[in-house]
Parts: C-alpha cells; structure tokens; sequence
C-alpha cells in the first residue's frame, strides 16, 4: 500500500516511465488540466510556479484529462504541442489519465484517499484541481480548479522552506 507520493509511477506524456520515487525530497504540485477549459490558462501560472521555484525543488507535473465536458479531446502529442506552442510549458507532462472512478490512475486514487474535497468527497470535480505535496511525499494540501496558480504561492514557499 502506498505511503507517499514517491511511491507511484506514470508515464509521461512522450511515453516514457516516470518514477515518481525520483523526485524524492523536492515539493510536488500535481494538477489535472485540459487544453480546452476555462481554466487551461492557469498552464501560464503554473509554468510561472515552475520556472520561479524549480531552483528550490519545486517539480509541477501535469497530468491530462479527458474526463470533464471532453475538454482534452486529443492525443498526447496534440496536448503536448498545445501547451508547449500556447503556454510554454515545460513542466513535465505525463500521458492522458482518469482521475475518477474505477480506472482512475492509483496516484489519484490515493491522492483524493489523502485530501478528500468539499464535504469529504473524494471525486475531483472539474480541471486544474491541484495536489500540494511535501518534500515527504505526503499531501500538504488540495486546491479546487478556481485557485489560481498564484494564490497558491505562498503555501508552496512554506513547502519549500520545511
């Protein structure tokens, strides 16, 4: 049974393995996002986050869905391309996921296990809700899709100097 957030791994969004055990001791901010939602322009606060704390041991890691209003419709490589060409972001990416139900990825099932949401429930509701993680691994705190990237700046300052 997982204990940390290091314990699980992904895959990126180039379809490479991604061990999160390798961000061992950095801060992790762990979003679900979409190319075609109200809130896709967070990827510009969220690279922003990235490009300012990365020296700290900030990691942001992305994770596409599909799951909300059909909002990331295209390929992996369409997504990526999206958001490097509109955003620039450079954070690392991992491949198209569920983040609810039975086929949800086990990160986001242990995730919402750890920060359940409004009135306890563990579903995530829409895009860009956001997963703060400590340099332990352990879920800090979780942040609904309107939280900006920026309001949430000074809990990951907090994180980075714990």
């Amino acid at each position: 049974m997982a204990q940390s957030a290091f314990d699980f791994q992904a895959v990126s969004i180039d379809g490479k393995p991604a061990d999160l055990a390798s961000q061992r001791g950095r801060v992790l901010l762990i979003v679900n996002t979409a190319s075609a939602c109200g809130f896709t322009p967070q990827f510009k606060g969220l690279e922003t986050l990235w490009e300012d704390f990365r020296d700290q041991g900030l990691v942001v890691v992305g994770f596409p869905s599909n799951e909300f209003g059909g909002q990331d419709p295209g390929s992996n490589e369409e997504i990526s391309s999206f958001c490097e060409l509109n955003y620039g972001v450079s954070f690392p990416m991992m491949e198209k996921v569920k983040v609810n139900g039975a086929e949800a990825h086990p990160l986001w099932q242990w995730l919402k296990s750890e920060k359940p949401g409004f009135l306890g429930t563990e579903l995530i509701k829409w895009n860009f809700t956001k997963f703060l993680i400590g340099r332990d691994g352990q879920v800090i705190k979780r942040y609904a899709p309107n939280d900006a990237p920026e309001k949430i700046r000074a809990d990951i300052e907090a994180a980075l100097k714990a």
